[in-house]
């Protein structure tokens, strides 16, 4: 039976342990060597073994490292909304997904930078296998959600993290993220899962779910790369979609797809927070609609809000032009950008596929049309 001991972080009085017995690992090194390029392995231990929470790994150690990645691989980040936010308040943040580690981290940067209380995040136990990488996310206040479980198993599973979630943003005022669906969005169009939403209302105690889901202050959250890093690497499984083929992973590719994310180039990168959901979910619980309506106009709005803050970029709106063969958008976007995108394409697809060139554009396009659709 899966317990809250099973899903959590490490406690903060764990951490300083941890960190001692992995500062050698040649993983961790390589980690450390990347974060801090001009200090000695000396100095590096010595910051590591000075932290004694997570807190302190958080703030002296990821910090660091995720400003590493923008600085290396990025042409800047930007942020909107989260002086919306009160930096003294526990909020669930509910976000499009494309980056395996960067989505959160880069959340929790920019709460960091705005004063505000940084998260405990969900993430796949299959991305943590290795004991290394799950000491890791431990250290980093990730918690598990097991996969490819029986029916039995998964609904008591779900119970234990929707009472976490209950309890860390009810009980000890601490904020999570979750996805809005199992997985990464591979194809651009971002929605979400209402399967994600159920296993959080499992935490509720009330007969009504709106007021319990007011009480854990969504805030739908839209993150944007301008390039995505690991756009090669999702197309396999899209181009398995597309020929309604089972597609099964290779074992190494959750992996690679972390390295290309922090090390490709990202060129900008936006995250947007929206206002906390609150008066809209009185009216979808005044409409008296069945429970599962309810959860379907909850998607909705979830779906609107990140669709609204989506930062379009140069590189979706040629897309968009490149699929459907206009110059609608020619507004947005300069020769030197579009050759810049025609140059990366090429890079990526055969020409002589345009299946996957298809598949390719719409995975930069279908924010274009989203946005669109919500307008």
């Amino acid at each position: 039976m899966i317990t809250i001991n099973d899903i959590r972080p490490y406690h903060d009085e764990e951490v300083n342990e941890v960190l001692c017995s992995y500062v050698r690992h040649p993983m961790f090194q390589a980690l450390l060597d990347f974060t801090f390029p001009d200090k000695s392995m000396q100095e590096v231990v010595a910051e590591v073994k000075a932290c004694h929470s997570i807190s302190d790994f958080q703030t002296r150690i990821v910090y660091q490292s995720i400003r590493q990645v923008l600085e290396r691989s990025s042409d800047g980040f930007t942020t909107e909304g989260f002086d919306r936010l009160d930096p003294d308040t526990a909020y669930l943040f509910i976000s499009n997904h494309r980056d395996i580690v960067l989505d959160t981290s880069l959340l929790n940067v920019a709460l960091h930078d705005h004063g505000q209380i940084m998260t405990a995040s969900a993430i796949g136990d299959n991305l943590v296998r290795k004991s290394f990488l799950l000491a890791l996310s431990r250290l980093n206040r990730n918690f598990l959600i097991f996969r490819k479980l029986g029916v039995r198993e998964m609904l008591q599973s779900s119970r234990v993290v929707s009472s976490y979630i209950r309890e860390l943003i009810t009980g000890v005022n601490r904020s999570v993220w979750i996805a809005q669906r199992e997985g990464r969005t591979k194809d651009g169009d971002d929605r979400t899962q209402q399967g994600v939403l159920k296993m959080i209302a499992l935490g509720s105690d009330e007969e009504d779910l709106m007021p319990y889901f007011k009480k854990l202050k969504i805030v739908p959250v839209a993150i944007s790369y301008e390039f995505d890093p690991t756009d090669m690497l999702k197309m396999p499984e899209l181009m398995a979609k597309h020929y309604d083929q089972e597609y099964i992973k290779s074992e190494n590719e959750d992996f690679n797809s972390i390295l290309k994310g922090a090390t490709g180039q990202k060129k900008r990168i936006h995250i947007s927070a929206s206002a906390p959901l609150a008066e809209e979910l009185d009216e979808i619980a005044a409409s008296g609609l069945p429970v599962n309506k309810q959860l379907q106009m909850l998607t909705e709005l979830i779906d609107l809000r990140i669709h609204k803050h989506y930062r379009l970029w140069p590189s979706n709106y040629i897309a968009y032009d490149l699929l459907h063969e206009t110059s609608a958008f020619a507004s947005e976007y300069t020769d030197k950008e579009l050759r810049q995108f025609q140059r990366r394409i090429l890079r990526r697809v055969d020409d002589n596929d345009p299946v996957a060139l298809e598949n390719f554009l719409k995975m930069y396009a279908n924010p274009v049309v989203n946005k669109m659709q919500e307008a």
